[in-house]
């Protein structure tokens, strides 16, 4: 059976090849950040050689391949977005793809001591969901000059996950210092993005900061936690 790795790769490219076939105008496709893996250079431009770390890095990479060769060759206008850590509400702690902020959210509420895997140093360039809306609006509307290409799509800043954990006891008043364990193979310890290139070619902007975010966030959780989540 295929991996869920090799199934995004492929079921992205039956898509281009359904939107060619339909007639389809633009195609905007959820690429990661990922993509960038152990490259140490910050912030991350799109110029930059791809080293993906993971087999999910790899197939977000080979998706975009896809995507320049069906413009390349069928005129298809695709568009490429490297999403940043995003997060916002309903983002399910229990899910094997779960973010670092509901999983610290989930472990707080339940009264549970968040856990860091290494020093919680790592860096992350955190993204509100509402942003990556925007992007992804814009990225529909955007000139047909941009199309071919990748953009990195971010919050436009850069907390360790010491900063996240401390951030978020306090605005669930929970007193909880994290509890550390060995690192993980295939994380990449430092990520921030350039987002010059999103700004120029599709009009894309920073519409809701990380702390406004992750208070919205919170308030969430802690909504869904007493039973009367916020909508």
């Amino acid at each position: 059976p295929l991996s869920t790795h090799q199934v995004n790769a492929s079921g992205t490219l039956n898509l281009l090849i359904a939107a060619r076939d339909a007639g389809v105008r633009r195609f905007v496709y959820a690429s990661s950040s990922s993509v960038y893996g152990e490259n140490p250079e910050l912030p991350k431009r799109e110029a930059m050689t791809p080293q993906p770390l993971s087999p999910y890095a790899a197939s977000k990479l080979a998706a975009e391949h896809y995507c320049r060769i069906f413009h390349r060759i069928f005129g298809l206008e695709t568009i490429a977005l490297r999403y940043f850590n995003i997060f916002g509400p309903r983002q399910d702690p229990n899910s094997p793809y779960a973010a670092v902020i509901p999983r610290f959210l989930d472990a707080l509420l339940a009264g549970r001591p968040p856990v860091i895997y290494g020093d919680g140093r790592q860096s992350r360039d955190f993204t509100f969901v509402e942003n990556a809306v925007h992007a992804n609006l814009q990225a529909c509307r955007a000139p047909a000059a941009a199309a071919g290409e990748a953009f990195n799509i971010a919050g436009g800043n850069q907390k360790d996950l010491l900063w996240l954990a401390d951030v978020l006891s306090r605005q669930l008043n929970r007193k909880l210092s994290p509890v550390h364990e060995d690192p993980r193979a295939g994380d990449v310890r430092h990520s921030r993005a350039d987002i010059t290139r999103a700004e120029q070619a599709l009009g894309f902007h920073t519409v809701v900061s990380v702390e406004e975010g992750l208070q919205r966030t919170v308030e969430w959780y802690r909504g869904r936690a007493t039973g009367n989540p916020k909508e």
